[in-house]
């Protein structure tokens, strides 16, 4: 990891006092870091960012006005230079993705070591970017892992089904059992009980990242299976 070549003027945003107070009496000892402000995420966040201009902002994920996200996008768009950590206990795989479309840089989980914290702020004030431990082998590691790549680009577009995926798809729209799918493809039951599975995990996925243009259950499987991209397998 390459070192900060100045001090990192860190921001730290955090509804919990008694963390917020632990998190700064963790980082004071630090030399390369400097905290210039503690900030509980009210109305005044972005405007205080303007002012002291941080160039690591740590940010809670829970915050109780439930505006983390619309801090990230605003940081994003008004002070682009400022690299984003975002803290939680359990980030879901879909809130790390809408963060990482917002443009935060990295996450630390709120039980990490006191060594992974420090080194996660230092990484990213580099430029590195840092996922949480348990995206290391999830389904959607490779689409987490391709949207830090690809900064804005379209993280729908790469919620992609398998050929097999979509033909087990398919068969499901039209009524098709487990048996007859497995069947149909020369698969066994466990293969096929396997894609649906994951075909629920991807719908669901999308459904969260993009509520708005997601098709409900109006549509029939069938018919929305047309709609899905395919990747060779």
């Amino acid at each position: 990891m390459k070192k900060p070549g100045r001090k990192i003027r860190l921001f730290i945003i955090e509804d919990n006092r008694i963390l917020r107070e632990g998190i700064i009496s963790m980082l004071k000892p630090c030399r390369d870091i400097n905290i210039i402000s503690e900030h509980p995420g009210g109305d005044n966040t972005i405007s205080k960012i303007h002012k002291l201009k941080p160039n690591v902002i740590l940010l809670d994920l829970g915050l109780r006005s439930r505006n983390s996200l619309r801090i990230v996008e605003n940081v994003k768009k008004e002070f682009p230079e400022a690299k984003i950590i975002v803290m939680d206990l359990v980030p879901v795989n879909a809130d790390i993705l809408r963060f990482v479309k917002a443009g935060a840089e990295g996450f630390i989980l709120k039980d990490a070591s006191q060594d992974e914290f420090l080194n996660t702020i230092r990484a990213v004030a580099v430029g590195e970017k840092i996922l949480p431990r348990q995206a290391d082998d999830s389904l959607f590691a490779s689409i987490i892992k391709n949207a830090v790549k690809s900064g804005k680009s379209k993280l729908i577009q790469s919620i992609k089904m398998t050929k097999r995926e979509k033909a087990v798809l398919t068969f499901l729209g039209n009524a098709f059992t487990n048996k007859q799918i497995a069947l149909k493809l020369r698969i066994s039951e466990i293969s096929v009980r396997g894609c649906i599975h994951n075909i629920l995990e991807k719908l669901t996925l999308h459904a969260r990242l993009d509520p708005m243009n997601f098709e409900t259950p109006k549509k029939t499987l069938s018919i929305f299976s047309g709609s899905i991209s395919i990747i060779n397998k």
